[in-house]
């Protein structure tokens, strides 16, 4: 007789058994799915608690994930920022095409116009906005969203300008626009914020095409 031996960790399956799921990371299908919730999370817990008072664990909360996760897809919490800030701006990221689709004399209304459009649409307006207000209150935040823009937006719109010192004009020419968007949506100064966006539009693009083409 042969004595019966308990089956090992290594025990093939039977055939029609499903296979045990391996610990750790998670099986590839629910990859994209994790990440995006934390994302999502991560984009809620900055615009409601700024950077600072956002942590790891409350993201990996609010996701329903284990902090393990938020660890493991994105790293340390700048890194997590700046993935959340990457999704956010997203669209603002289409601008340098507004820049180079069509006639130059008309750059400055086509990039003003451009701009504004994301800030007036709610969808991508609340994560910006989220982003936006972590950055303005704390160094490391505005480090990432500097980043971002310099390295994503800005070189790419400047090159499109075929002028001297094109970085400086794009740097410029953003400043009008960020500064414009800042005190509409996020300060709310009146008259700004509750003036009409053509208004706005008239008035801020021949300074942001004054940046871009005028030698």
């Amino acid at each position: 007789m042969t004595k019966n031996t308990p089956p090992t960790g290594n025990t093939p399956p039977s055939p029609g058994e499903p296979a045990a799921r391996r610990r750790g990371r998670p099986p590839r299908t629910e990859s994209a799915d994790t990440r995006d919730r934390i994302l999502t999370a991560a984009r809620e817990e900055f615009s409601e608690r700024g950077y600072e008072k956002t942590s790891v664990r409350g993201i990996a909360k609010a996701a329903g994930v284990d902090s393990a996760l938020v660890h493991h897809y994105f790293g340390t919490k700048e890194q997590v920022f700046e993935a959340a800030v990457a999704v956010a701006f997203a669209p603002a990221l289409d601008a340098p095409v507004a820049v180079a689709d069509g006639p130059l004399d008309g750059v400055g209304e086509r990039l003003t116009r451009f701009v504004f459009g994301v800030w007036e649409n709610p969808t991508t307006r609340t994560p910006l906005l989220a982003i936006v207000r972590s950055a303005v209150n704390n160094d490391t935040a505005a480090a990432v969203f500097r980043r971002l823009i310099a390295a994503q937006l800005l070189r790419r719109i400047a090159a499109q300008v075929d002028l001297p010192d094109p970085e400086l004009r794009a740097e410029l020419a953003a400043a009008q626009l960020v500064g414009t968007a800042m005190m509409r949506y996020v300060i709310k100064l009146e008259p700004l914020a509750s003036a009409d966006l053509e208004q706005i539009i008239a008035r801020v693009a021949p300074v942001v095409q004054h940046h871009l083409t005028d030698r």
